[in-house]
């Protein structure tokens, strides 16, 4: 940088000459003897950003600018049971997205994010939002390619204090996920990140038949800022890990989907013992080729829906929605599917719904069919059950995700495969109330296996994985 550099009125360049007529949408006003405008849309001052950068052959990716701003949110020392507003002087830092640093130095500082349209005050060690624009979900763009080791069956998004996101062991570094951990497993189909008092862990679904046929506990190391192996529990052909909590207990139930040729088998759900700082068998469950579970509650109820997805000879089977009593899981409701291979729980605005991703019909009579319906339930408070909502025409769905993007609502379907092609448009579902999910945009993905949905400072991103591919994607 220059020594030469000064201070550059920008207001001055903003504004209309005297000698024009002024704009209706900039007035002068007053505030506890601060002058300062009011401007009524956000493109009544504007000017080229090339008076400014005149030595800048490309837009700066950060920099930045001193203004002066009547904040609302700021409250005095001495509270006088009202909140009273502050007219300050504060650096602001503009950037396209990329987070700038928050501690002792840049406390008060402020950081408008480009990308976001969001202002935000460094308290602490935090952002504090102050200003942000409604977000909405107009478009969605290829964002990053991830080239793994292998095919990939699962991401699971997850946060580490003062590490930043982690997807499967990758990590979010300026805005783009890079590698972090290598982890060798047998034949791994998921990944669950959860925390038992403050602490993170991870579990793998190891599905390899190999004796012995395991799966393993990671615990994070905050010396060695790594997972390290914590455990090792007895699984078959394990395909999905869901962790949850109940009056202050920490569980996992495993998947089980087949000892063998026998689909029949036991999952299992474990309880940790905070004294032994170990997993031991709480429960076992029947289930006919366990493929996911998916734990939600309702009120004080809650409840655990296995997706069963073949007995051996048909996938015309039901799944199974348990509930919590008296200090176990009971059954509470059958819901026929065909091939579940995963359930999404959410709720909103008081109503309670499942979405189960129904994979193929196959039966020993005939051929398989993979573009069948996949079904919304609602929970009825009257009769107390799962009733159907919607169905919706998937190819071999294998996942659902349900996330929200401002105050709009949405569903991704991961479609992967038709009977002659796995590469498929995967669809984005909004709901439009009455409607129920109305198809709003198509993504191309080729044998799509999972969805996850984040978001951090830079945006709202999508990342699915392939179980035919070594290269998975994120959208934007």
């Amino acid at each position: 940088g220059s020594s030469k550099l000064l201070p550059l009125d920008l207001l001055a360049r903003a504004l209309p000459l005297p000698t024009h007529t002024p704009s209706r949408q900039i007035h002068m006003v007053q505030s506890g003897g601060s002058r300062g405008l009011r401007v009524s849309q956000a493109s009544a001052l504007s000017f080229s950003a090339s008076q400014v950068f005149t030595g800048c052959e490309h837009f700066p990716e950060e920099f930045s600018l001193v203004a002066t701003l009547k904040l609302q949110r700021l409250r005095p020392k001495v509270s006088l049971g009202r909140t009273f507003p502050v007219v300050a002087e504060a650096e602001v830092r503009v950037t396209a997205g990329s987070r700038p640093v928050c501690s002792g130095p840049q406390q008060g500082q402020l950081w408008f994010n480009t990308g976001l349209k969001a202002l935000y005050l460094c308290e602490g060690s935090h952002w504090t939002p102050l200003l942000t624009s409604k977000q909405r979900l107009d478009y969605v763009d290829d964002y990053q390619d991830l080239y793994t080791n292998s095919e990939t069956f699962d991401s699971e998004v997850f946060t580490i204090p003062n590490e930043g996101y982690g997807e499967g062991m990758a990590k979010v570094w300026r805005g783009l996920l890079s590698k972090y951990q290598n982890i060798s497993t047998r034949e791994a189909r998921a990944w669950k990140h959860f925390t038992i008092s403050s602490k993170d862990f991870l579990v793998v679904a190891n599905s390899a038949e190999v004796q012995p046929e395991q799966s393993v506990l990671y615990r994070w190391s905050l010396t060695r800022r790594r997972f390290v192996q914590h455990q090792t529990i007895e699984t078959h052909s394990a395909l999905d890990w869901e962790a949850f909590s109940i009056h202050n207990h920490s569980f996992l139930v495993v998947a089980n989907h087949r000892r063998d040729s026998n689909h029949n088998i036991d999952s299992v759900i474990y309880r940790w013992n905070p004294q032994s700082k170990r997993l031991e068998v709480n429960q076992t469950l029947r289930t006919v080729g366990a493929y996911d579970w998916e734990f939600f509650s309702v009120g004080h109820y809650h409840f655990l829906v296995v997706a069963n997805t073949f007995d051996g000879r048909t996938t015309s089977v039901s799944s199974t929605i348990y509930v919590w009593n008296q200090g176990r899981f009971q059954h509470f409701q059958y819901i026929p599917t065909q091939g579940a291979v995963d359930w999404e729980a959410f709720s909103f605005e008081g109503r309670y719904f499942l979405a189960v991703a129904n994979s193929q019909r196959v039966s020993e009579r005939g051929p398989s069919n993979y573009s069948i319906n996949s079904t919304v339930y609602e929970l009825n408070p009257l009769t107390q059950s799962f009733l159907r909502f919607q169905d919706i025409l998937t190819h071999s769905a294998v996942d659902w995700e349900y996330f929200t993007v401002g105050d709009e609502r949405f569903l991704v379907v991961g479609n992967s495969h038709d009977g002659s092609s796995y590469s498929l448009n995967s669809i984005i579902y909004r709901w439009q109330g009455y409607e129920g999910f109305v198809p709003v945009h198509s993504l191309p993905t080729f044998g799509c296996r999972d969805w996850e949905h984040f978001t951090t400072t830079d945006g709202s991103f999508l990342v699915y994985s392939s179980a035919t591919s070594r290269l998975s994607k994120v959208f934007r």
